[in-house]
């Protein structure tokens, strides 16, 4: 979705004004966010801020306090998807993934506490485990665990 067919959705939902004097701004300009921009000019829409930055900076803390504004998180998707994984193998991955985390989560909480450092491993365990499956989702999307393909007729 380009960001002023967010922005007009947005607005759908939320008063133009609202906006407008929420962030102290006139409310043309808040409308002009929700227009297509100019053929080579951009908006200034603050969406298409945000995506700059990122783009620029490589660094994808911006989408994550984005995310956190949203009370949500971000998962950075695979780079590549699997061509030629078999779907039972990459089910296991899945499953041995989340194995592997709730087995830390259990010995971390044996003694009734989970520490600052535990905490964190547990985070990171929970960050691979989404990175995980959303590349086995994406992949499943792209059909790489549909049937084989038909074999040619001789």
């Amino acid at each position: 979705m380009e960001p002023h067919e967010v922005m007009r959705a947005v607005l759908k939902s939320t008063s133009a004004k609202q906006v407008a004097s929420g962030m102290n701004l006139s409310l043309s300009l808040v409308y002009k966010w929700a227009e297509p921009p100019v053929e080579g000019a951009p908006s200034g829409s603050p969406l298409e801020r945000v995506g700059q930055l990122v783009r620029i900076s490589k660094d994808a803390r911006v989408a994550q306090w984005v995310c956190e504004q949203a009370d949500g998180f971000f998962i950075r998707n695979p780079q590549s998807l699997p061509t030629d994984r078999k779907l039972i193998p990459a089910t296991n991955d899945i499953v041995q993934e989340f194995a592997d985390m709730l087995a830390y989560i259990a010995q971390s909480s044996s003694d009734n506490v989970i520490t600052p450092d535990e905490a964190k491993a547990i985070r990171r365990r929970w960050e691979e485990l989404k990175r995980v499956t959303e590349g086995f989702v994406r992949a499943a999307e792209s059909g790489t665990f549909g049937p084989p393909p038909a074999a040619p007729a001789k």
